[in-house]
């Protein structure tokens, strides 16, 4: 199959596109490398994936320009397209909304207007365990409400899960949205909680820890998250609608405090906790109900958590070149 990843210097996109490139399928991989976070973390993205031969194309393009992502599709015969690009951060986009609605919303009416236009089989789009606001209703399920937003990030995102409806029923357009949760591992970014807790405790900085300690998070390995993504393109569940959206989550929230915990254990080096104040846009809690990816997929996270930390330590001790005596 021939396949179309937007976003895919980034941390999910990076970690799609790898697996596919080694499935032997035909990967265009578009990304406009923004500076959102470090650049050279996503060239080197790009590095591991050029590395992995022919079956890999990438393109930086910014998907507002709708005319040049229009070329591209003309250009290439694509069966699927996993649309992963947005502009991340909740509270960034509490500071300039703008930015958002330029990346999150106009640019994916243009990816939608190109799926329409050259007939694509099907369409996988990312969306956010943050469409749900602060649900009184624990775990969160798809059926429920998603109309009362904490931030203009989670805005856009369910502004995208309308659009992308509204195009599937219109249109005949085969859709799938994707409410991931935490996700992390190698290769992450750095700015999540994993990574900066990681370096900042490495560099025996202090940590910022927000509404002082009581967060809860819903994490899920990259590794897990793969292979639902995968499965998307490969098996088609029967009694399945046109248009679906899934959690992706572990089912299991912690304490930000015991994540911390088990990554100062791993590092082996005690964190320096700054408490902090509970940010603007900041939800309490993240829980999925991920029953339904496993009725259709078979999907469910087998990665558990203090593994999965252990990975991605061994990770950013190589890429930064930390010897286990430092």
């Amino acid at each position: 199959m021939k396949i179309l990843i937007t976003g895919c210097a980034g941390f999910i996109g990076y970690h799609i596109a790898h697996k596919l490139i080694k499935s032997k399928h035909d990967i265009v991989g578009i990304d406009n490398i923004n500076d959102y976070y470090d650049v050279n973390l996503k060239i080197d993205r790009l590095k591991e994936l050029k590395s992995l031969g022919l079956k890999f194309k990438f393109k930086k393009l910014d998907l507002s320009n709708y005319s040049k992502l229009k070329d591209i599709f003309k250009l290439n015969e694509f069966d699927i397209v996993y649309h992963l690009a947005a502009q991340a951060g909740v509270r960034d986009s509490v500071s300039n909304p703008k930015k958002y609605f330029k990346d999150n919303i106009q640019s994916y009416f243009n990816i939608l207007e190109c799926v329409k236009l050259f007939n694509i089989k099907h369409f996988i789009f990312a969306s956010s365990s943050s469409v749900y606001g602060n649900n009184s209703k624990i775990p969160y399920d798809e059926s429920q409400n998603i109309n009362n937003p904490e931030s203009f990030y989670a805005a856009s995102k369910s502004t995208n899960e309308l659009m992308a409806r509204s195009y599937s029923n219109i249109y005949g357009i085969k859709m799938t949205g994707l409410r991931f949760f935490t996700v992390y591992g190698p290769f992450g970014r750095p700015d999540m909680a994993l990574y900066n807790f990681t370096k900042n405790i490495f560099n025996k900085r202090q940590i910022k820890v927000f509404n002082y300690g009581h967060h809860k998070r819903d994490f899920i390995y990259i590794k897990d998250v793969v292979i639902l993504l995968e499965k998307l393109i490969l098996r088609s569940p029967k009694n399945r609608s046109i248009f679906e959206v899934y959690n992706v989550g572990n089912n299991k929230p912690i304490k930000l405090l015991d994540f911390i915990n088990i990554i100062s254990k791993t590092i082996r080096i005690k964190p320096k906790i700054k408490y902090i104040k509970k940010q603007i846009g900041d939800v309490a809690i993240t829980h999925a109900d991920s029953s339904k990816a496993f009725k259709h997929y078979g999907f469910s996270s087998e990665t558990k958590l203090e593994e999965g930390i252990y990975h991605f330590i061994e990770w950013y001790k190589k890429y930064n070149n930390i010897s286990d005596g430092k």
